[in-house]
């Protein structure tokens, strides 16, 4: 049986992140506007101080990276940033498992409640979201000024 963990992403790891997320041009595109990203852009995004930063592994390899912040100031909430999975591992239903092992963790710190930000006409993420008992709450600017809707799952 395949074993999905995690593991940190360090600066020294993070030539592997940008690997995962430049095999995924239409995200990148829909969130900065280009296929691809450098490493700077992918260190200062997973390597920061501010937010968590895990790859996805499958056993011994490197199939995803999941990116959140343990508590956002503005509603006393952890955010999950980032779920994404390498192109040649997408379809499998790791994204999905990954997001269990992540919610089980969770709640085990004794999290309530999970949100997240879905990028503007990013359909397979909202529905990958729904699927897995977000429910939609507000439209909201990012950071980077591009719409994002806001959902959010109760933890038991």
């Amino acid at each position: 049986m395949d074993s999905i963990h995690f593991e940190e992403i360090t600066s020294e790891t993070s030539y592997i992140a940008l690997e995962i997320i430049n095999s995924n041009p239409e995200y990148n595109q829909l969130e900065n506007g280009k296929e691809r990203r450098t490493l700077e852009e992918v260190k200062e995004e997973l390597v920061n101080g501010k937010t968590k930063s895990l790859f996805i592994k499958l056993d011994d390899t490197y199939i995803g990276i999941i990116d959140y912040l343990p508590l956002n100031e503005k509603d006393q909430s952890p955010w999950l940033g980032l779920l994404m999975i390498h192109a040649d591992y997408q379809g499998f239903g790791f994204g999905r498992l990954a997001y269990i092992l992540f919610e089980n963790e969770m709640a085990e710190k004794r999290c309530k409640v999970l949100r997240i930000g879905v990028l503007k006409g990013n359909q397979k993420a909202q529905r990958f979201w729904s699927s897995v008992g977000f429910k939609y709450f507000k439209t909201a600017q990012s950071n980077r000024a591009n719409e994002v809707d806001c959902f959010e799952k109760k933890l038991h």
